[in-house]
């Protein structure tokens, strides 16, 4: 399907399409779908557009991935199909891994799918095999690459379920989310929370940190000083809530 460049839906319906073709190769699940209609139905309420409280978070985002050891960016099949390039460019920026961590069967060919696209846009991440288990986790969502978001300090999560990210930070990671529903799980237990569609948050952060990289590391610990998730959270609720009205 080609949709027009002015139908007024047409990031919208784009990013539809990309996830159709994903599940097709076996790279997006069913359940990545109805995920995706989920923040989709949040992402009209923001107007399709990122808000202030959007570009805050992202600068704070930047800033935290600039300080960090060990960044790593973490990636599903939806992630993977909407945003690879951008991905990619944004762990250039930070010097960041990329690590494919899927849990819904087959998990396992999946996360080879996933390492193959990203290979073919030039890319090398982690993930093929699962090596490592994150504590307090009985699921399928433990199994990560010990290379990966298991040694990472800094974590950056899109579309993820809130019990991996709580579980990360028992283990005294700093998570990062991009999640358009600011009252999920994920992001109200992120250290940081960008509510805001991938496919805008992701190029976003990356400029932030562009503008920023050349600060010294106390200037980038004054932003996340400056920076409340749970306040921000709270005016991205109010701000949904306008738009209801």
């Amino acid at each position: 399907m080609i949709v027009p460049a002015n139908h007024p839906r047409h990031n919208s319906l784009q990013q539809r399409q990309l996830l159709e073709e994903g599940m097709r190769a076996g790279i997006v699940t069913p359940t990545g779908m109805i995920a995706f209609g989920r923040g989709e139905a949040f992402d009209y309420l923001l107007g399709e557009k990122t808000s202030a409280q959007a570009k805050k978070a992202a600068r704070a985002a930047a800033a935290q991935l600039l300080l960090a050891k060990k960044p790593v960016i973490s990636v599903n099949g939806n992630a993977a199909v909407l945003a690879v390039r951008e991905i990619i460019a944004l762990a250039k920026t930070v010097k960041a891994k990329i690590g494919a961590n899927v849990f819904y069967a087959p998990a396992k060919k999946r996360r080879e799918l996933i390492v193959k696209h990203f290979k073919k846009q030039g890319a090398s991440i982690l993930g093929k095999t699962t090596d490592a288990r994150i504590a307090g986790l009985s699921s399928e969502r433990a199994n990560v690459c010990r290379q990966g978001i298991f040694s990472a300090d800094v974590v950056l999560v899109m579309l993820e379920d809130g019990d991996r990210t709580e579980a990360l930070k028992k283990h005294e990671t700093v998570v990062i989310a991009i999640d358009l529903n600011p009252l999920s799980r994920t992001a109200q237990k992120a250290n940081i929370t960008v509510v805001d569609n991938i496919s805008r948050a992701v190029p976003l952060i990356k400029k932030e940190a562009e503008k920023l990289r050349a600060k010294k590391s106390w200037q980038l610990k004054k932003i996340l000083r400056g920076f409340s998730n749970s306040k921000n959270l709270l005016e991205s609720e109010k701000l949904l809530r306008r738009h209801l009205k």
